[in-house]
């Protein structure tokens, strides 16, 4: 059987006689503070930041760039491919001087000379024109003469005779050019030099590259001058030039 001796437990012991006037622990129903400090949100000092458009913007645009210049650098590459271009060949065929003088008084160098180019392009699907064609006659540093020649078009894999004719009329030189003149001249050739500067565009079909400045240089063209005579003529055969931009 139970033992029902002892009183059943039903909660807490009741509080003693007049420990609350109001029957409630102070502060319950006063409003006063939580004891305990509340937890901080993690959130409390998060603040809003609009994009930046013009910063999105900027990016994008820079992405933009960047993109099209690939993608032309790719474009040229592969039309430089395709084509294969090369630069036109220059070599002197003759040289003819007529009534060539020198003045060791004066220091002064008369005579006219032609100079004959043969000039080749290479390439078996571009073209090539020349406009602005300057040329200049030359006793190794010394100017003696310079001229213009007229422009021309070149097709593919064709060859062009070009001319350019040269005059000085008492032309100033410095005293160490009229000794080397005499010199060779009594050694029985004199050397002179060539140089042509031309803007030259390449072209195949629609395709036209943009014009660049072409360089040559003929260099060691020995003419025969005898000390009597005021005549010569290229020695020792065709002489090819150097060609570049």
């Amino acid at each position: 059987m139970a033992d029902n001796s002892r009183p059943p437990v039903t909660g807490y012991p009741a509080p003693p006689p007049g420990a609350y006037s109001n029957g409630y622990p102070p502060g319950a129903h006063s409003g006063a503070a939580y004891p305990y400090a509340a937890p901080r949100s993690q959130y409390a000092n998060y603040q809003y930041y609009a994009p930046d458009r013009r910063a999105a913007f900027l990016r994008y645009f820079l992405v933009a760039v960047i993109a099209f210049f690939v993608i032309i650098g790719t474009v040229l590459f592969i039309v430089w491919l395709v084509l294969q271009p090369r630069l036109p060949e220059f070599e002197v065929e003759s040289v003819a001087v007529t009534n060539f003088s020198v003045s060791n008084a004066s220091q002064h160098v008369s005579g006219d000379w032609v100079v004959r180019f043969q000039v080749a392009n290479p390439n078996k699907k571009m073209k090539i024109s020349y406009t602005d064609i300057e040329a200049y006659l030359s006793y190794k540093t010394e100017s003696l003469s310079e001229t213009r020649l007229q422009p021309f078009d070149q097709g593919t894999r064709n060859q062009t005779v070009v001319q350019a004719s040269f005059a000085a009329a008492d032309s100033y030189v410095d005293n160490w050019a009229v000794s080397g003149i005499n010199a060779d001249r009594a050694s029985g050739a004199v050397s002179f030099q060539v140089r042509l500067i031309a803007l030259a565009r390449f072209k195949a079909g629609w395709w036209r590259a943009r014009r660049r400045v072409i360089k040559v240089v003929c260099g060691n063209l020995a003419v025969g001058l005898s000390s009597n005579n005021g005549t010569g003529k290229l020695t020792g055969g065709v002489r090819d030039c150097s060609v570049g931009l």
